[in-house]
């Protein structure tokens, strides 16, 4: 098992920054990967960016691409996704996720709200 627990959200302005984190406990060592996922009210669940926890080498989606950057703790048990130049399209539920390379199931925290108003 593997808890996923994300903070950092709330409201700013469009234009501004925020920053997630995402602390990882339990069986962490089955894993590889985090990311972070979004939704939106009334659209599916949409991949943001992704990290290697070994190597650090991230993936993002091209939508925020140049404005979010991912990273991660030395202790690679905590994720961070700094958000700028925030637009209102950025407006959603932001999710920790991650998979067990062992099982396969993946894991998601309960998300944290980020609202960019228009």
């Amino acid at each position: 098992q593997v808890q996923l627990v994300e903070s950092g959200g709330g409201l700013v302005q469009a234009g501004g920054s925020l920053s997630l984190s995402c602390a990882a406990s339990g069986r962490t060592s089955s894993t590889s990967d985090m990311g972070w996922f979004r939704q939106a009210p009334g659209k599916e669940r949409d991949f943001v960016a992704r990290i290697n926890m070994r190597f650090g080498n991230t993936d993002y989606a091209e939508s925020v691409k140049g404005r979010f950057t991912m990273s991660r703790d030395n202790a690679k048990t905590t994720v961070y996704l700094q958000m700028n130049s925030l637009k209102p399209e950025d407006t959603a539920v932001y999710y920790c996720n991650t998979r067990s390379t062992v099982t396969g199931l993946d894991y998601w925290g309960q998300g944290t709200q980020v609202t960019v108003p228009s």
